[in-house]
């Protein structure tokens, strides 16, 4: 193996991770939107290994999911369908979708506005979609301090180069993009502090980030300040 930049290290170090830590808070996300009470044809754009795809499945809906990586496809084995395909020119006829959801997604997509044009194209009217991505403002500096403890000072913000986290929002960015693109916005109070995130932060921040988590709970702050937002996005005619 060559030389990887901060960016290739920092995917490589998760390609093997079989459980996120963020998807239970998606599930719970998923659930609270009240929108998946009944069958429902959904599109994954990013679906990764096939994890949330699955679990939609095993709860009776018609799924199917994209993403650029073959290796990602690969993984998914065959009880799934998803297709290879950039997440600005999805493979599917207008109208296809009740809903399309994503996680950890949005933020890696250069054309912000191509991707929610498509997302939009492929809806049926009044269709959503559902998403979670990083806070511009709380990301940037964790993911700074990541790549600089793996990969060191000259590589510290490679992070924000494509294909990673190219496109990052803050709280108004996401309405006025959203807006901008045809869709009525609404934020989810989703809470995302638990094992796994108190992990990552002891493992990048040190006893001082599990420190500071006591005196500054993410959870409890307000929307706009949160680290991640769970945003439904309704499709407007």
């Amino acid at each position: 193996m060559g030389i990887l930049s901060g960016s290739q290290a920092l995917r490589e170090e998760d390609w093997n991770k079989e459980f996120w830590g963020n998807n239970p808070a998606a599930i719970e996300f998923l659930a609270a939107t009240g929108l998946l009470s009944r069958p429902r044809k959904i599109l994954e754009v990013g679906s990764g290994k096939g994890y949330m795809l699955r679990h939609l499945r095993d709860r009776g809906h018609d799924v199917c999911g994209v993403d650029m990586d073959p290796a990602a496809i690969a993984e998914c084995g065959q009880d799934v369908t998803v297709h290879q395909s950039l997440a600005t020119d999805l493979p599917f006829d207008d109208g296809s979708f009740d809903i399309v959801v994503s996680f950890d997604l949005f933020e890696h997509v250069p054309d912000s506005d191509r991707h929610l044009h498509e997302v939009r194209r492929v809806l049926k009217k009044d269709g959503y979609y559902l998403l979670q991505t990083p806070n511009k403002w709380t990301n940037i500096p964790f993911e700074a301090l990541r790549c600089f403890r793996k990969c060191g000072i000259l590589q510290t913000f490679d992070f924000l180069k494509p294909p990673d986290h190219c496109a990052l929002h803050s709280y108004g960015q996401v309405r006025k993009r959203f807006r901008k693109n045809g869709f009525a916005v609404r934020f989810y109070d989703v809470p995302v502090v638990n094992d796994f995130f108190k992990q990552k932060l002891e493992r990048f921040a040190g006893k001082f980030g599990l420190a500071m988590l006591k005196v500054i709970n993410p959870d409890e702050l307000p929307l706009a300040l949160r680290t991640n937002f769970f945003v439904e996005a309704r499709r407007l005619d």
